[in-house]
């Protein structure tokens, strides 16, 4: 008798593959399963090695680390950063005036990790001042969410994420994710720096609404009700005792939508938001978040700079980059405009991507320099920033480099930066914001020199 599978097995089977085969056709449903290309890729997956320097490793390829760290040095070239409209002048003025400056960094995959934005964090934070840790999630939309500095752990919620979403009413807060908990449901947050003097949450107030309580180290701070005539962004404040770490909120009564928690410190300098969705494009922004109800998480954040960074995801869909990725681009700026008109706008480009070609070597994808092509006059057209990010790590073959370097820098998709290759993404950003940012003050103190000296001038009899 021949074994063959069940019917209920075989259907599961069945329905598991269109599911995840689905958005190689569709590539607006705005999530990425798994990409049939990358199979031999996935199977040769090697998990990343914890390294305390990347710098002082030697690679096996004809690059080094010493090549990539003198790249990184020529980033600052203007093609890499290109702000001809002085667009970046209201983050820089920020930075120096010494009060916080808010960055919030809209991504995919490697910034759902705190990949890239946790090392331009750090570097930010360390010449500007800590003011805090950011925004955090309520609980990990997927098991690889993160935050540096953060350990997390929660339960008893129902997660709806943006553009990927069962209720499908845009109503996703900041971070685009949101959180519906009954009585029971936990969040915890244990924070690596005890100094942080308060956490706000960001939830739905609404008609149903319940209840909630925040305590610190098991100490009560608060609570707060979510009940409201209408529906409508809420925001509450709680001070957290000093030297305490270990955050706790509680759902005690009815039904809450959570969305996610701010940790600031009391200290001047810099907060870098990373928001990052897991398989996300453009679209996200675009259309998939409601309208009015991101406008108003927006401006309660209150941004100095919104950093877009999506095209990883989109690159592998030819005809939809060359014939509406620039145009949905384009609607996400102008959204993001609409909702904090003074607030800079950076477009940063995605990554290089690579792919295995019939002869078994592995090149960049064909479509990711258009797309690249396309933001740039995007941005141009827009009159906002553009960093390039594709150009400035080393442009066409940068991921088979990196996939051949010992230690490796990107995971066997040839997509996914490890650490190590995150880190130099990361400084490049800095590095070039950084000297936007003394080329800004310099030209500043040049006019005021010049104002003194024609004030003096005119003074002269």
């Amino acid at each position: 008798m021949k074994n063959w599978l069940p019917l209920k097995a075989t259907l599961v089977i069945l329905v598991f593959g269109a599911i995840i085969l689905l958005p190689q056709a569709i590539p607006s449903m705005n999530y990425y399963a798994f990409d049939p290309r990358n199979a031999n890729a996935v199977l040769d997956f090697k998990p990343p090695t914890p390294m305390a320097d990347f710098d002082v490793s030697p690679l096996a390829s004809e690059s080094s680390l010493d090549e990539l760290r003198n790249r990184r040095l020529t980033a600052f070239a203007p093609r890499s950063l290109m702000d001809p409209g002085h667009t970046l002048d209201h983050f820089y003025e920020s930075l120096e005036k010494g009060g916080v400056t808010r960055v919030l960094h809209y991504g995919d995959s490697p910034t759902t990790a705190d990949l890239i934005t946790a090392d331009v964090r750090v570097l930010m934070q360390q010449q500007f001042g800590n003011a805090g840790t950011g925004f955090v999630l309520i609980a990990r939309p997927w098991a690889w969410y993160g935050r540096r500095g953060v350990e997390m752990s929660a339960s008893n919620w129902q997660i709806d994420i943006g553009g990927n979403s069962p209720v499908k009413d845009g109503i996703n807060g900041l971070g685009a994710v949101s959180f519906r908990g009954a009585a029971g449901a936990v969040a915890n947050w244990t924070l690596a720096d005890a100094t942080h003097h308060s956490v706000e949450v960001y939830f739905l107030s609404e008609p149903e609404g319940g209840d909630f309580t925040m305590e610190a180290d098991g100490r009560p701070m608060g609570s707060a009700s979510a009940q409201a005539a209408g529906t409508a962004p809420a925001f509450e404040r709680f001070n957290i005792p000093e030297g305490c770490s270990h955050v706790t909120l509680r759902v005690t009564r009815g039904s809450v939508r959570l969305f996610g928690a701010d940790f600031r410190r009391a200290d001047p300098g810099v907060v870098y938001t990373s928001a990052g969705i897991n398989g996300a494009n453009v679209t996200l922004l675009s259309r998939a978040l409601n309208e009015e109800h991101w406008t108003q998480e927006l401006q309660h954040y209150n941004p100095d700079l919104v950093v877009i960074n999506y095209g990883t995801n989109e690159s592998g869909f030819p005809t939809f980059v060359d014939t509406t990725w620039g145009r949905e681009m384009r609607l996400a700026v102008q959204r993001v405009h609409n909702a904090v008109p003074n607030a800079s706008i950076l477009l940063m480009s995605p990554m290089d991507r690579g792919a295995k070609k019939d002869t078994g070597e592995i090149d960049t994808l064909a479509t990711l320099p258009r797309l690249v092509t396309t933001e740039a006059k995007v941005a141009l057209d827009m009159n906002v920033a553009f960093f390039n990010t594709f150009e400035a790590m080393g442009g066409q073959g940068t991921m088979a480099r990196w996939y051949a370097s010992e230690p490796r820098l990107v995971g066997a998709d040839y997509i996914h930066p490890l650490p190590a290759g995150a880190k130099i993404v990361g400084e490049l950003l800095f590095s070039a914001l950084h000297e936007g940012y003394q080329h800004h003050k310099a030209q500043g103190q040049r006019q005021k020199i010049a104002d003194s000296s024609a004030t003096a001038q005119a003074r002269r009899p």
